[in-house]
């Protein structure tokens, strides 16, 4: 009886953990998706923006990254930070009305960032790669939906492109990389930092240092004067027990 049970108990386990091997198995290549890191900002600030690009293929490496940036949501500037082996290249458009930097009107956006490979540099199977970039003014927007294409060796191109379900509907399948930003803080609005330790007053920790030297010196003087009493009294005493304890000579 204990026997059967056991049987029946592993033939669910094996059941259960194929069931589990297929669903991980199938879910895995739909997260490798590129993304941003971090996923948010802040609206009418600067930012770098990391866009995390994996290789799912088991055969073939990421040699291109193309990023276009959204219309709607232009920005000014992008500058790239280097990647050991990669080349970059961005292209801008103009725009009608301009953007308002610094004081400035601006009439060009940047539209696109492409990273290229040189030889040997790839992403290959099983690895990621980031690509940093400082951009701002961040529009103000509630999201930045980016469009990707993914070029790998063998020819492939994941096109990373479909924006976000609305309203908690069902995940793309092949979704864009998303940037949220916030508002930012309205003027004197009141801070959550803590506030900073006021300034030291020189004067007053040198009087009080100087204080503490004479209160210091005064004790000490004290403490020696009370010692070499004691010891004094201590003398006698010992001279006055060695007379009381010696006999006299007979």
């Amino acid at each position: 009886m204990i026997r059967h049970r056991r049987g029946a108990l592993s033939a669910v386990a094996l059941v259960l953990g194929a069931s589990a091997v297929g669903v991980f198995g199938l879910a895995a290549p739909a997260s490798a998706h590129v993304t941003v890191n971090p996923k948010e900002a802040t609206q009418g600030g600067y930012a770098v923006v990391n866009f995390r690009v994996p290789t799912e293929s088991d055969t073939a490496a990421t040699t291109k990254v193309e990023v276009t940036m959204p219309e709607d949501a232009p920005v000014a500037t992008a500058a790239i930070k280097p990647v050991p082996g990669w080349t970059a290249a961005v292209e801008k458009r103009k725009i009608d009305p301009p953007l308002e930097v610094h004081g400035s009107q601006v009439t060009e956006a940047v539209s696109k960032i492409t990273w290229t490979a040189s030889s040997g540099a790839a992403v290959k199977p099983g690895e990621y790669q980031e690509f940093p970039v400082q951009m701002g003014p961040l529009p103000k927007v509630d999201r930045m939906v980016f469009r990707a294409l993914q070029h790998y060796s063998d020819g492939n191109v994941v096109r990373w492109i479909e924006p976000p379900a609305a309203n908690g509907g069902e995940a793309p399948e092949d979704p864009a990389p998303v940037l949220t930003l916030a508002a930012a803080p309205a003027a004197g609005a009141p801070s959550t930092s803590a506030p900073a330790d006021p300034a030291p007053d020189l004067e007053a920790a040198a009087s009080t240092g100087d204080d503490d030297n004479s209160l210091a010196l005064g004790l000490g003087i004290a403490g020696l004067i009370a010692g070499l009493g004691g010891l004094a009294l201590g003398g006698l005493a010992f001279a006055r027990a060695r007379r009381t304890s010696v006999p006299p000579a007979a």
